[in-house]
């Protein structure tokens, strides 16, 4: 069986997605979850890639995987930032104990 790079990394790309979208549903924890969302944008980041290569456009794919490179940084730390407030004001980082934000 002579199993070449894009099944190698459509793999890896289905697999990172799969983790990521698990962790998602599964944790209640604010810092848990933003790194699931990590694992979510870096498997749809090496999708970018191996497109823009099946493609025949490789720069193209690494340009956008350069975007989102930058647009998920900065949703990391706006998340982080985000729970490091939650837990200095509620005390917690449950998303399930954060009643108080509904009213």
């Amino acid at each position: 069986m002579n199993t070449g790079i894009p099944a190698i990394v459509f793999i890896a790309v289905l697999g990172l997605l799969g983790a990521g979208l698990y962790a998602l549903l599964i944790s209640r924890h604010l810092i848990k979850v933003v790194v699931a969302l990590q694992i979510l944008v870096k498997g749809a980041m090496l999708g970018l890639v191996l497109a823009g290569r099946a493609s025949g456009q490789i720069e193209t794919g690494q340009a956008l995987a350069l975007t989102v490179i930058v647009a998920d940084t900065i949703v990391a730390v706006v998340g982080l930032a985000l729970a490091v407030q939650i837990r200095r004001h509620f005390n917690t980082l449950d998303i399930t104990k954060l009643t108080t934000l509904r009213r």
